[in-house]
């Protein structure tokens, strides 16, 4: 797994929606995750089912390496 995403993430917030460096720095997560979502309308992934989430877990178990 890569790192977060920050060059896509800083060039959407300030470039594209025009952020200042304080609001942009100031959003939550889920807040610039709702302003992408409302510039390109899409809606962002949605939450995973519990088994889904329960075959996840039983595929990687924490503590575990390989």
């Amino acid at each position: 797994m890569n790192g977060f995403p920050w060059s896509e993430v800083m060039a959407f917030g300030l470039g594209v929606m025009r952020l200042p460096p304080g609001a942009f720095w100031a959003m939550t997560p889920r807040e610039l995750a709702a302003a992408h979502d409302g510039v390109t309308g899409r809606k962002g992934a949605a939450a995973l089912a519990r088994y889904d989430l329960d075959a996840l877990m039983a595929l990687h178990p924490d503590g575990e390496r390989e």
